[in-house]
């Protein structure tokens, strides 16, 4: 998987803690510390983004990820 350096912002206000945030982080956190993502991506912690409903929330390649999965955040970074 070719992937250029990239940034993903993970909502950690307390909807999204309570709906798996602090999981979630971790989760991305493992699964981009491996080969072929270390070093390509980025994961910043933000504060409240005011999309409680969608929570987890998740930016990445400028797409908004509602009700994020760590599997639903990997697809987007392949996209082109």
């Amino acid at each position: 998987m070719q992937i250029k350096r990239e940034l993903i912002f993970v909502c950690t206000g307390s909807d999204c803690k309570k709906s798996g945030a602090k999981n979630l982080c971790k989760e991305l956190k493992n699964a981009t510390n491996t080969v072929p993502l270390k070093g390509q991506i980025k994961l910043i912690k933000t504060k409240c983004m005011d999309m409680c409903k969608s929570a987890p929330l998740v930016i990445v390649k400028g797409y908004y990820c509602k009700k994020a999965s760590s599997l639903k955040v990997l697809e987007l970074l392949k996209k082109p």
